[in-house]
C-alpha cells in the first residue's frame, strides 16, 4: 500500500520490445528524503545500471533538467492535491502540460512518454476524496496533450492500488472491479484504452503478509508454495500472478481483454518489521526478476511484463502511518549503496552498481556519553525528541538494530537526529547525556549501521529540521517506548 507518495519511478530495460513498446523491470525513485542524492548522481546511477526509463510522481524541474539528453524515457506525475484544479479548469491543465511536458520535450531533450494523473486516488483509506476529480483531470490532461501536439507521443495513465478490484474467492477468474467504483472504473478504462493509455496497478505481496498474520508466507514469494491454487486448470503458486490475473479477469468481464497493464510498484522493504529484512527483500526481488525475465508472463497472459520495483533509494522523510517499513523500500540505501546482490537482467548481470561521486559529512557520530546515567530524568524526553524529529524506524523488535542494548538504542536516536541536522554541534547537546565521537558505534559484523549523512543535492529545497517544532508521530512514541522498555 502506498499512500500519497511523491517521487520518481525508474524502469530498467530487460530488452523486450513488442510493437514499439519497451517492457522490463523498473524501480520507483522517491524524493521524500531529508538529504536526497543529487539528481546528476542518480541519473548516472541509472545509466551505470542500464536503466532506460524513469518516472516522477511530480514534475521536478531540477530532476527533468538532469535527465535532459540522457536517453532515459520519462513518466511525469501529478500529485493528488492538484486533481481538483486540473479537473475544474482546462486552462490549468494546458498550463501544466506546457510547463511540465511541452517545454522539456521541445527544448530540453527530455523523452517524456507518460503522464501519471494522481497516485492511488481511489485507495479505500482515502474515503472517496478524489472520486469526483480524477477522471475529469485525466480528460483535461489528455485534451491539453492533444492541443500541444503531443497526443500521439505522450500517453496518460492513473497509478491505482490493487484494491480497486477484488475476487469473490481466492480464484482470479472471479475478479471484478470494486462494486462502489465499478462504473467509474469502466469509464476510466475505456478512456485509457481509446487514447492508447495503459492500466497501471501497484501490487504488494508484502502488504498481504503484513496485514494478515495467517497469510501463507511462501505464497508471497516465487520459489515454491505447497498449496497452489487451481483455477480451471490455471495454476497459481504465487500471489503476484493471482493478483495480476484477478485484474485481467476484471478487464475481460468489462470488455477490455487486451488492455495494456503496467505494474507501477512492486517490491519488499528491508527494515521496520519482522518480515522486512535484507534476506526477504533479496528473495522477493530476485525471485520476481527471475519470474519475469524469460517473458513467461502469468497463467492468463503469457508474455513480457512491464513492471517497476519499489523502490530505488530509501526515503527517510516518508510518513510511517502505514508502518515503520515505509522508509526502507529501496534496493539502495540513502547514499546509493546497494543493500544486497540483485541482478536486474542482461544489463547488470554482475549485480547493482553503486552510486559514484557521493559526498559525505565528517566521520563523526553523536552518542550517549559513557558518563551519562540511564536513570537520568531527562533521558526519555531527549530520546523522544530525537526520534520525533529524525528517523528511528530501525529500532525496536524485528528491526535491523533490534539487538542493541539500552545505551545503543539511545545513541542511535541521538545520532539519527545529529546526522539529519547536518552534524551541527547544537544537534548533539542533549543535556548531560550526549557527546560527539570519531569512533563508529555500529556493532561489528551486523546489519545495524549508525549512518553518516551525505551532502544534500540542494539544501535550499530541503528544510533544515534542527530544533524545529513538529507534531510527535504516534509511531515514534511506540518506538521510544520499545527502546526505553529495557532501561
Amino acid at each position: 500500500m502506498r499512500i500519497l507518495k511523491y517521487g520518481l519511478w525508474i524502469s530498467m530495460i530487460l530488452g523486450f520490445m513488442v510493437l514499439g513498446k519497451v517492457y522490463g523491470i523498473g524501480a520507483n525513485w522517491g524524493t521524500q528524503a531529508t538529504h536526497p542524492l543529487p539528481p546528476n548522481i542518480v541519473v548516472k546511477l541509472l545509466k551505470d545500471n542500464g536503466i532506460q526509463k524513469v518516472k516522477l510522481f511530480d514534475a521536478d524541474s531540477e530532476i527533468l533538467n538532469a535527465l535532459s539528453g540522457s536517453g532515459i524515457e520519462v513518466m511525469v506525475g501529478i500529485p493528488n492535491e492538484m486533481l481538483w484544479t486540473l479537473a475544474n479548469s482546462l486552462g490549468a491543465a494546458e498550463k501544466w502540460v506546457e510547463k511540465n511536458v511541452s517545454s522539456h520535450v521541445s527544448s530540453n531533450s527530455v523523452d517524456i512518454k507518460y503522464v501519471a494523473v494522481g497516485n492511488e486516488p481511489f485507495l479505500s483509506q482515502l474515503n472517496g476524496t478524489f472520486l469526483s476529480t480524477t477522471f475529469p483531470a485525466l480528460q483535461n490532461i489528455q485534451a491539453a496533450l492533444i492541443k500541444a501536439g503531443l497526443g500521439n507521443r505522450v500517453k496518460v495513465t492513473i497509478p491505482l492500488n490493487a484494491d480497486v478490484y477484488q475476487s469473490s474467492n481466492e480464484k482470479p477468474s472471479t475478479g471484478d472491479f470494486r462494486q462502489d467504483i465499478r462504473d467509474l472504473m469502466v469509464r476510466i478504462v475505456k478512456f485509457l484504452n481509446d487514447n492508447g493509455g495503459a492500466f497501471t496497478v501497484n501490487i504488494y505481496p508484502f502488504i498481504s503478509l503484513y496485514n494478515d498474520p495467517n497469510f501463507p508466507a511462501d505464497y508471497a514469494f516465487f520459489d515454491g508454495y505447497s498449496s497452489p491454487i487451481d483455477d480451471n486448470g490455471k495454476i497459481y503458486n504465487n500471489v503476484f500472478d493471482a493478483n495480476h490475473d484477478t485484474l485481467l479477469s476484471a478487464l475481460q468481464k468489462n470488455g477490455f481483454p487486451n488492455m495494456s497493464i503496467i505494474i507501477g510498484e512492486i517490491g519488499w522493504p528491508t527494515d521496520g518489521d519482522n518480515n522486512a529484512n535484507l534476506k526477504a527483500a533479496q528473495r522477493f526481488n530476485q525471485g520476481f526478476m527471475t519470474h519475469i525475465s524469460g517473458g513467461k508472463g502469468t497463467p492468463m497472459r503469457p508474455g513480457p511484463i512491464d513492471a517497476y520495483l519499489f523502490s530505488l533509494i530509501d526515503e527517510d522523510a516518508k510518513s510511517i502511518q502505514p508502518g515503520n517499513f515505509e522508509r526502507h523500500w529501496g534496493i539502495y540505501y540513502f547514499d546509493g549503496t546497494p543493500k544486497y546482490n540483485l541482478s536486474l537482467g542482461a544489463n547488470n548481470g554482475g549485480g547493482l552498481v553503486p552510486a559514484s561521486g557521493v559526498r559525505y559529512l565528517a566521520r563523526q557520530w553523536c552518542v550517549l556519553s559513557p558518563s551519562a546515567s540511564l536513570d537520568d530524568p531527562q533521558l526519555a524526553d531527549s530520546v523522544g525528541y530525537a526520534c520525533s524529529h529524525a528517523d528511528c524506524t530501525s529500532l525496536g523488535h524485528g528491526t535491523s538494530c533490534a539487538d542493541l542494548d539500552a545505551r545503543g538504542n539511545v545513541s542511535y536516536a541521538f545520532n539519527s537526529y545529529y546526522q539529519e541536522n547536518n552534524q551541527q554541534s547544537s544537534a548533539c547537546k542533549f543535556p548531560n547525556l550526549s557527546m560527539i565521537t570519531n569512533t563508529d558505534p555500529s556493532p561489528p559484523g551486523g546489519t545495524c549501521k549508525f549512518k553518516i549523512m551525505i551532502q544534500a543535492s540542494s539544501p535550499s529545497r530541503h528544510k533544515n529540521n534542527a530544533f524545529t517544532t513538529k507534531p510527535v508521530n504516534v509511531m515514534f512514541l511506540v518506538i521510544v517506548s520499545l527502546l526505553l522498555s529495557v532501561l
